[in-house]
């Protein structure tokens, strides 16, 4: 398995931000309190203290802020939702500044207005006034027997003075360059002229028109049975019929790219076959609908686009390129290349959008032509930073869809949903990640998801905070607006506001405060949320279901770890604990079963066979339920340092420590004991760890480190194949250690300390990726592909001589088995390009 490095990327978030300030004033005002130590007062207790009371800014001026998600402390990927595309879920920010973040790859949208119709609309178009317009004029909505026109101005109305023929539907409109409104309909074509003079042309014979494709010179329509008839646009406003051609079959769909400026039209036609063909016709005069070029596709295309590169559609600019989109049966959009003198296709690339056939729609996106997908999500396609860039939208799937713009909303769209009509708007284009939040109250350390209930639990815990049993007057603040008690400062936007300024109230050393919360993903509420006696601090947590003799069937089980009066420089702690929690009412209460103290700090603690698996200290120890406390079963004392990761897979567990790297145990249970069987020749301090398969293990360190680490294929057979359930190799190690050694298969530096693991798929038939988080705040993905494609990405290499090799060592090294593709591809791009198209 080799692992490619995609990218990493700081998230934006609004949890934590960094700002920047501009001085207005030195601080010189007579009403300054001013202190100096020649004026301190010495009492037998030190000096006086000099108080002040905290005010807001005077002397400086926020000027911007910079959102981030650091520090990210965990995160994990999970459908709770039922969308298309896992979540996000994140635990950030520090103190009263840390909150629950749930992270949705995708543009965020803001819905700006919601209007019911009186059906199921067919088709949505918006049309200009006037030629020059910078806004919209009408929104037309087509329906299965009706057209409905809304006129747009100081509010959108209906008017019946538009010239549309309102008892048929519509197929296509388009405004035209001398003014004009074209309406395309079954039976034909209606021409509303400027003057409100009409010019019809209808279908020959019995036949109808089935699609049509316009710009605001040239129009184009298929009739049934797959006859194309062209027409254009003469200089004195009239559609002249140029040319005819049978198709051979029906026509799936057509398009035409806009005349660009300085041109007099388009010069080629894009049709779709429901032979799975997609044809270039030429619309120069004297050839207009001959073939050009025919591409073979794997699915009907269902929907058409042509969208010119954002240079092109700017005056005296070069050449920017003419791509052809099309949605095709199969959920698959497929981008392709034409070349702007003779129509040839090339350069065709694929992309799987969803369960529907994407039907594209051209928006405009920061002034420029784009593309806009509906399928089972909507996806649209801009141009950023002179990059194509295709981003998923975080909304409901559309049935239909236009561009829009008006004096409040510029760049947005109008879209179908069943039956209603919304004008929806794009927000903060160009961001990986949309994400809403949740205010916690102390610094999160751990999240887990509930599997029955879909609900998150969320441990928080800080170091030296007052409680809010020990703060009478935060008690008192607790009061909501109709003058009920809030359960803790979170909740209230004053006091959380307040606290992200000043800071929370600094307690004694060695105290702590924590909480364990309740989460209903779907809204972000707390549904409950249990502070914790004494002064303890969550070290750990996790969910349990208990099997064995004497013990009754029960649900999942929360087993959080905590340590009393726990210091670090040395760490220490005057008692841990592991206290165990029903959690009742379908995830909307928790309640203790029993506490159980340790010797140590249960650094980790994982589920395992019916039992309770615990790190604690250096000690691994596994427990089972007992109706008082937890009853130890068995445990494993010579681990080096301390266990900080605990995973299990089948009969056997995976322990992460502190600074020695990764070991590999198996639980014997005839003898009641736990071996170790393998584990790292290097010492390596482990942040964070998950499980690739039987064998392997990925895991970061604190130094920024990313590795995988396997137990060879011979040594797992024997270990599996041991008849004395690994106690044999057990023996055979050495000075402390075990008897077989793990292999590093991969390894890369991400230059952050990793402090979060998962493995997620992040669209519907895509593969599987290995999503990291780090202390910074960053989110970067791992994928991994077969052996068979290392050739193709080092072809990609440039050959470098003297010491440029040098700098392709952190870029390209198949020994370890990893690839950074980011900076493989930024190297090509000086290579010419018909080289990089036969590498």
């Amino acid at each position: 398995m080799i692992l490619y490095h995609l990218q990493t990327c700081a998230t934006p978030g609004k949890c934590m931000k960094t700002p920047s300030f501009s001085s207005q004033g030195t601080g010189e005002d007579e009403d300054d309190v001013e202190s100096s130590s020649a004026t301190l007062v010495q009492t037998e207790d030190g000096y006086t203290p000099v108080f002040f009371t905290p005010r807001p800014l005077r002397n400086l001026v926020l000027v911007d802020e910079m959102p981030s998600l650091m520090p990210l402390i965990d995160m994990k990927v999970a459908n709770l939702l039922d969308e298309e595309i896992p979540q996000i879920y994140a635990l950030t920010g520090r103190g009263p500044r840390s909150a629950l973040a749930v992270l949705r790859p995708g543009l965020a949208v803001s819905e700006l207005a919601v209007s019911p119709l009186p059906g199921a609309p067919t088709a949505v178009f918006t049309l200009r006034a006037h030629p020059g317009d910078e806004q919209d004029g009408y929104i037309v909505v087509s329906f299965t027997n009706a057209t409905l026109v809304f006129e747009i101005g100081e509010e959108v109305k209906e008017t019946s003075q538009s010239g549309f023929l309102a008892t048929v539907a519509t197929i296509h409109t388009q405004l035209l360059e001398d003014g004009s409104i074209l309406q395309v309909h079954a039976g034909g074509l209606r021409h509303i002229r400027t003057d409100r003079r009409i010019n019809e042309w209808r279908a020959p014979g019995r036949r109808s028109i089935t699609k049509a494709a316009t710009n605001s010179r040239q129009v184009i329509i298929a009739l049934q049975g797959g006859e194309l008839i062209y027409f254009e646009m003469d200089h004195m406003g009239q559609l002249l019929e140029l040319a005819k051609r049978d198709m051979d079959g029906d026509v799936s769909c057509l398009d035409i790219a806009p005349v660009l400026q300085g041109q007099l039209r388009c010069k080629f036609l894009a049709v779709g076959g429901y032979d799975s063909t997609v044809r270039m016709l030429s619309l120069e005069d004297g050839t207009q609908l001959r073939p050009v070029a025919t591409q073979a596709v794997n699915s009907v295309p269902e929907s058409l686009l042509m969208l010119h590169g954002q240079a092109a559609e700017e005056p005296g600019s070069g050449d920017a390129g003419l791509f052809l989109h099309v949605g095709l049966a199969n959920g698959v959009l497929q981008r392709t290349e034409v070349d702007r003198i003779t129509g040839k296709l090339s350069d065709t690339r694929q992309r799987f959008l969803g369960t529907r056939a994407p039907r594209l729609t051209a928006v405009y996106i920061r002034g420029g032509r784009s593309l806009l997908a509906l399928s089972s999500r909507p996806w649209l396609g801009y141009a950023d930073m002179g990059k194509w860039q295709f981003m998923p939208l975080s909304y409901e799937a559309l049935d239909h869809a236009a561009s829009f713009a008006s004096e409040q909303c510029p760049e947005g769209f109008v879209a179908v949903v069943k039956n209603t009509l919304r004008i929806l708007a794009v927000d903060s284009i160009g961001e990986t990640f949309n994400q809403s939040i949740s205010r916690l109250r102390y610094t999160p350390r751990r999240l887990l998801i509930h599997p029955d209930h879909k609900t998150l639990i969320v441990a928080e815990s800080d170091y030296q905070a007052v409680p809010i049993a020990d703060n009478p007057e935060l008690q008192k603040r607790l009061v909501d607006e109709s003058g009920g008690s809030l359960a803790g400062p979170e909740f209230s936007a004053e006091l959380a506001a307040e606290l992200d300024q000043y800071g929370a109230p600094v307690g004694a050393p060695g105290q702590w405060a924590s909480c364990v919360r309740l989460v209903d993903p779907s809204e972000l509420s707390t549904k409950a949320v249990l502070e914790l006696d004494g002064s303890e601090g969550i070290t750990s947590m996790a969910l349990v279901r208990f099997e064995g003799p004497g013990v009754p069937e029960t649900s999942l089980l929360l087993a959080v770890g905590t340590a009393e009066q726990m210091t670090y420089f040395p760490t220490s702690c005057t008692a841990g604990y592991i206290r165990l929690y029903k959690i009742l009412d379908r995830g909307q209460r928790l309640e203790l079963l029993h506490k159980t103290q340790l010797e140590g700090i249960p650094g980790a603690l994982a589920a395992f066979k019916g039992k309770l698996l615990a790190g604690v200290g250096p000690v691994l120890r596994l427990y089972e339920l007992g109706k008082k406390k937890l009853l130890r079963k068995c445990e494993y004392r010579q681990l080096p340092q301390h266990v900080a990761q605990l995973q299990t897979l089948g009969s056997r567990i995976y322990v992460g420590d502190v600074q020695e790297s990764i070991h590999y145990f198996r639980y014997n249970k005839k003898d009641n004991k736990l071996y170790s069987f393998a584990d790292d020749v290097h010492p390596r301090y482990i942040t964070a760890m998950t499980l690739l398969d039987y064998d392997t293990v990925a895991a970061g360190d604190k130094f920024g480190n990313f590795f995988v680490l396997r137990l060879p294929a011979g040594v797992s057979a024997q270990v599996e194949e041991d008849p004395t359930g690994g106690k044999l190799a057990a023996q055979m190690g050495k000075l402390g250690g075990a008897p077989y050694k793990l292999d590093n298969t991969t390894q890369f530096h991400v230059g952050d300390t990793i402090t979060t693991l998962s493995r997620a798929v992040m669209q519907p038939g895509g593969n599987e990726v290995l999503l990291y988080g780090t202390i910074m705040g960053g989110i970067g993905a791992f994928f991994p592909f077969q052996a068979k494609e290392v050739g193709a990405l080092a072809a990609l290499a440039p050959q470098g001589s003297g010491w440029a090799h040098l700098g392709l060592y952190d870029l390209l090294d198949t020994s370890l088995g990893r690839q950074d593709a980011v900076d493989v591809c930024k190297c090509s791009l000086g290579t010419d390009k018909s080289q990089l198209a036969t590498r």
